[in-house]
């Protein structure tokens, strides 16, 4: 018999080859079996809700796993997998038991990922590749107007990476938030699924739109191209986020 959970995990990216386990580098994937097959004492493989890229964070990434044992405190199995993990700045936030037909990617209906900017003249040491520092001031406005030609079901062909494995570059995004508090601007992304650094090419455009390098025109223009070769650079890893899975 077999017993499926689902853990909720926090961790920062910086230092990470990312979610995945390779062949070379510490992934998060990785680490996390490590600890999880060492409490359980067999292998065991966590399958993740998405991929996040190296240097890429979470605040609520979603796994789970199958173990032929029922764990019996899942606060105490939290504890000792936390007394590993915290070490290598991932934490477990929760664990629940879950049917078998639960499967953390497929069983997503959305997918939000937040995007953080720190705009203005100085970086913040605290914050040290926990946001983008732009010191060009960005046109809000302009920001947000960008954003709304994004929302809907497009080829986001301009915004995918050349080794995405998706079979088709059509996604459909539900809503984009543009939220500025002081000289910190948040970009919220929903959608069910994206393209391989679809939104770090989204916020690099959107950079320079706001940085008026770009017009609305032009904008709208390269995001319909589908040509990758006209996207802007991509946003930094460091700003990214993946806030939240919902089911």
């Amino acid at each position: 018999m077999f017993y499926r959970y689902q853990i909720l995990i926090e961790y920062l990216g910086t230092g990470f080859v990312g979610w995945q386990k390779q062949k070379k580098g510490r992934s998060i994937q990785s680490c996390i079996q490590k600890y999880i097959s060492k409490l359980l004492k067999h292998k065991v493989n966590i399958y993740g809700s998405g991929r996040t890229d190296a240097g890429v964070h979470a605040i609520e990434q979603s796994a789970h796993f199958d173990t032929n044992q029922k764990i019996k405190n899942l606060n105490i199995f939290i504890k000792s997998l936390n007394f590993f993990l915290n070490k290598q700045n991932i934490s477990i936030l929760k664990i629940a038991k879950k049917p078998l037909k639960f499967h953390a990617r497929h069983s997503a209906k959305k997918r939000y990922y937040i995007y953080i900017i720190r705009n203005g003249i100085s970086p913040s040491v605290i914050n040290f590749n926990k946001e983008w520092h732009i010191i060009k001031p960005l046109d809000i406005d302009l920001l947000k107007r960008g954003t709304k030609k994004l929302v809907g079901t497009h080829n986001f062909s301009t915004f995918r990476a050349s080794n995405c494995n998706s079979k088709s570059a059509k996604k459909t995004i539900y809503k984009i938030q543009v939220i500025k508090k002081k000289n910190i601007i948040k970009i919220r992304f929903i959608s069910r699924s994206y393209l391989k650094s679809q939104v770090r090419s989204m916020v690099g455009c959107l950079k320079y739109l706001s940085e008026k390098k770009w017009s609305l025109q032009k904008f709208e223009k390269i995001f319909k191209s589908c040509n990758r070769e006209s996207c802007a650079p991509l946003a930094p890893p460091h700003g990214l986020y993946l806030e939240k899975i919902t089911y």
